[in-house]
């Protein structure tokens, strides 16, 4: 009975450890991207921004997290990705909650951080997301939808381990550059749940924030069924799904791997014995 509890207590400090270290990622790759790409929308009056070099500075940021954290947690660093993960059975509903949690909180804290170091009169409303010129909040929707679309998009066929080698962290970054180049002219371009709402936070204002939860969650959640179920469709159970959703994919795989090392260590006694 100890062994057995001695291999659970191994096993729990394992997984503990492994999940801590993804949710640290996951903060510390959306603190990153926040503070740097919020930081090239503020209007210094010295040298407004363009929407090319917001663009370039949102894919340098997305490149640099990605690159940081792709392996240790996958490096979503938006919770529109890790809804396109959970939708496309990769990860399980509690590390996908966790996740979002600590993507929010990095957020919150690379803009606060943002906040803290800009002169007054330079933070303005730190480049929150609104809908821009003559934009309905319909189009403003719809905006973000296709941008998310793409976008997830562009991760699985980066991250998919059955085509992709190496980082994805060029290709993702470009996407997010593409997303910049139109999106800046309707919504400021959020693509991301998290960028919206550290900032919204930190100024308090929620204005029409809700678009910026609706549009990209929807476009994730279309991307994954796009490209799980319809461009390379897995060949998972059910039931596999199921476990995967509910994270008992691990235990299961746990129970499985023990009669085997017993097994084998049974016929390396007999070949002892024999010899």
């Amino acid at each position: 009975m100890k062994p057995l509890c001695s291999r659970m207590y191994m096993l729990v400090s394992r997984l503990w450890a492994a999940i801590s270290k993804a949710l640290f990622a996951e903060f510390l790759a959306t603190g990153l991207y926040v503070f740097f790409g919020v930081g090239s929308v503020l209007r210094w009056p010295s040298a407004l921004p363009s929407v090319l070099q917001i663009a370039i500075t949102f894919n340098l940021a997305t490149a640099t997290a990605v690159q940081v954290s792709w392996k240790t947690s996958g490096a979503h660093a938006n919770p529109a990705v890790t809804l396109a993960f959970l939708v496309g059975s990769y990860i399980s509903l509690p590390r996908a909650m966790a996740y979002v949690a600590a993507q929010l909180a990095g957020a919150t804290v690379g803009a606060a951080l943002l906040y803290g170091l800009t002169p007054g009169n330079v933070r303005g409303t730190l480049g929150i997301n609104v809908v821009q010129n003559s934009t309905s909040t319909g189009q403003a929707v719809a905006v973000e939808l296709i941008l998310t679309l793409q976008l997830v998009l562009c991760v699985f066929a980066s991250t998919d381990n059955r085509h992709a080698r190496g980082s994805p962290a060029a290709m993702i970054g470009t996407s997010v550059a593409l997303g910049h180049l139109i999106g800046i002219y309707f919504t400021g371009c959020s693509m991301n749940p998290a960028r919206s709402f550290g900032p919204a936070v930190i100024v308090g204002k929620f204005t029409v924030h809700w678009i910026f939860w609706v549009g990209p969650l929807t476009g994730a959640v279309l991307a994954s069924l796009i490209y799980n179920f319809i461009l390379f469709p897995d060949t998972k159970t059910l039931a596999q799904r199921l476990a995967i959703l509910m994270g008992t994919t691990v235990e299961e795989k746990v129970v499985e791997v023990e009669p085997e090392k017993k097994d084998s260590q049974c016929n390396s006694e007999d070949t002892e014995e024999r010899v």
